[in-house]
């Protein structure tokens, strides 16, 4: 039985390009993960605020290098995606950005993102936030982004909050952290909406 409504988002969408490199405001880069990344990412997890908030925690360099090489394959897969925030000027990694959970057929989409202890209070997030979503929205033809995040995440909910992914709920005792259960905030940003 044929389906009465088309993808919003055709297959193979991400994998028939390159996973392209999107530039962020602020002399942010938004691209492709390297090998040469796999130590920024290990020192990053070693950090107790991305612990916190993670559950997974790498033990070495080559742990990191593997993490790397599967956000690198997840690309052609269009399941997720996943881009290093680097500064433009230097590319050394400030951070991590992903669209996780893509449903091409439906338009939508799970942000995700985390900052270097060195680059905090910079404004990364929002901005390399800010530059994904437009990208997902005008280039890729997403229509709904979702994010959400610890509602003890105060950070998280900031960086939500400033770029229009607007509160719609609580979904409670949703993900686990190896301090419990935590509820969760739900934001979501629509294409063509304000707030």
């Amino acid at each position: 039985m044929p389906f009465k409504i088309s993808d919003v988002v055709p297959a193979g969408t991400f994998a028939r390009q390159e996973q392209p490199t999107i530039p962020g405001p602020g002399g942010l880069l938004i691209r492709p993960w390297q090998a040469a990344d796999a130590p920024a990412v290990y020192e990053a997890f070693q950090d107790p605020v991305i612990q916190r908030w993670h559950a997974r925690v790498a033990d070495s360099v080559d742990e990191a290098s593997g993490w790397i090489e599967g956000w690198v394959k997840a690309w052609p897969e269009e399941r997720d995606a996943y881009w290093a925030i680097a500064d433009a000027a230097t590319d050394a990694l400030v951070g991590r950005i992903a669209l996780r959970l893509v449903v091409l057929a439906d338009g939508q989409a799970e942000v995700a993102y985390w900052t270097m202890p060195s680059a905090r209070g910079q404004g990364i997030a929002p901005r390399a936030l800010t530059a994904l979503s437009d990208w997902a929205f005008d280039e890729v033809g997403l229509h709904r982004l979702e994010l959400t995040h610890a509602v003890a995440n105060e950070a998280s909910c900031r960086v939500a909050l400033k770029t229009g992914f607007a509160p719609e709920g609580t979904k409670r005792s949703a993900v686990l952290h190896a301090d419990g259960w935590h509820d969760m905030h739900l934001h979501a940003r629509i294409r063509g909406a304000e707030g």
